[in-house]
């Protein structure tokens, strides 16, 4: 039997290192699953709704770093999908969606089914191709999993079901698409205009965000050199809270009082690696500092007197050089004591018997916390649970936060719990649920049910 279209997608994906794809099976995505069957090598995660599907390999890619896969049959199978889709696209994760089509010579006659999957998924995908005869799968299957991984997001290959089944053609080899770390660094008249600020000014402000990843120990001797106190956003909170001496929290809709003080009292702002959403919460009318590895994201919440183009960590080593050391830390010494006492005032209502009435949602969080494994992933909903998330849990830097933090839809916990365990099975992995958000996606508790009875998931 010649090597099927499906087929010489299942040798991609392994070659790449995929071990797995979410999904639930329809008609038009026979062809690829029966591959997979075929193959052995690659687990078909059968999930109750291609939302999960969408959710799982956002968290999974999160988990990893690598290249994660879904898959969704013809018409309302890709809507379903959409969702879970946008969440991976808004987190940055690198996820790949097969998704399955109606009859290629039925497509613009309103078939049973039929939508227009490239037009759906485009605003969520940084590249979305179909495939029209089986000569282009190499080329488009590659290209789409190289724009997931260096560009960080959602890639979709349309493909309609017969294509699936027909002979494998063109330079089909399997090519591994792995991701890879960039070095990214500003030029030298940007970082030199960065020093000039930083150096005359005498209350600087750090923002730190999910792009600080990998960068704790550099973000550590920026804080100390400029004096100032270090905020995170939400995404940023796993990666810049622990072991920091400059820590003054969060700020935003569920931040506290010590990060939205650092920022309204500096007179200079340093962004590193977040786009965070909330402008109200942003100083005004002093110079900000924004670095991101994504020049279309600057600027875009306040205006930025530097922008620096390049990932945090090799930004901050160039700039280190050029800035002279403060020894004014007055500004850094007022915000961490804000800190520690709107920490005490925290800690307070989640201490146990408070105001001797039920159990508070605090207490329940700090005692998760204080019980989880030492690299425990926590996955939480949004509404609720991430509140709690974000002032109960303490990140080690070790363990992990997993939520929609950007795209901030309900019904996430569940299904990244999901992916991030499949990922790593023998890791704990916590799921803060808000009721509402369990009972949307309820059917997973099969999923999981299904899956703990056949593996070693905790």
């Amino acid at each position: 039997m010649s090597a099927t279209v499906a087929d010489a997608i299942v040798a991609m994906l392994k070659a790449s290192g995929v071990r797995r794809v979410y999904g639930v099976p329809g008609d038009s995505l026979n062809g690829f699953t029966d591959a997979l069957r075929r193959d052995g090598g690659i687990t078909w995660e059968h999930v109750r709704h291609e939302e999960a599907a969408g959710f799982a390999a956002a968290a999974e890619a999160a988990i990893t770093g690598e290249i994660a896969v879904c898959a969704a049959s013809c018409g309302p199978g890709n809507l379903h999908l959409i969702n879970g889709l946008f969440d991976a696209s808004r987190s940055a994760v690198p996820v790949l969606a097969i998704a399955s089509h109606i009859p290629s010579v039925e497509i613009g006659g309103d078939y049973f089914q039929e939508t227009h999957p490239q037009e759906l998924f485009r605003e969520c995908s940084v590249y979305c191709e179909l495939v029209s005869v089986p000569a282009q799968i190499p080329r488009l299957l590659r290209s789409a999993m190289r724009a997931a991984v260096q560009r960080g997001g959602v890639a979709v290959i349309v493909v309609p079901g017969e294509i699936f089944l027909d002979d494998a053609e063109g330079d089909a080899r399997p090519v591994p698409i792995r991701a890879v770390t960039p070095v990214v660094v500003p030029d030298q008249e940007s970082l030199a205009a960065a020093a000039r600020v930083l150096n005359s000014a005498s209350r600087v402000t750090i923002l730190a965000g999910a792009g600080c990843a990998g960068a704790h120990d550099q973000l550590l001797r920026f804080a100390a050199a400029v004096k100032a106190p270090v905020l995170h956003a939400f995404r940023g909170k796993e990666f810049v809270e622990y072991d920091n001496p400059y820590d003054v929290g969060m700020t935003g809709l569920i931040g506290f009082s010590s990060g939205y003080r650092a920022m309204e009292h500096c007179d200079a702002l340093v962004m590193l690696g977040t786009d965070f959403p909330y402008r109200p919460f942003l100083p005004q009318g002093v110079p900000v500092i924004q670095v991101d590895i994504r020049g279309e994201r600057i600027g875009r919440r306040v205006p930025v007197e530097v922008p620096l183009v390049g990932t945090v960590k090799d930004t901050i080593e160039a700039l280190l050089p050029l800035i002279a050391v403060k020894a004014d830390a007055s500004h850094l010494d007022r915000m961490t004591a804000h800190y520690r006492r709107a920490r005490t005032r925290l800690d307070r209502l989640a201490a146990p018997g408070h105001d001797n009435g039920p159990l508070h949602p605090q207490f329940v969080a700090a005692t998760v916390n204080r019980l989880a494994a030492e690299d425990a992933v926590f996955t939480a909903d949004v509404g609720t649970p991430c509140i709690w998330a974000a002032r109960y849990l303490r990140m080690n830097g070790i363990g992990r936060l997993i939520g929609s933090f950007n795209h901030g839809t309900m019904a996430n916990a569940l299904p990244h719990a999901i992916g991030a365990q499949a990922a790593q099975p023998g890791r704990q992995v916590v799921a803060l649920s808000g009721d509402g958000g369990l009972a949307m996606l309820l059917g997973e508790l099969l999923t999981l049910r299904q899956r703990i009875r056949s593996s070693n998931w905790k």
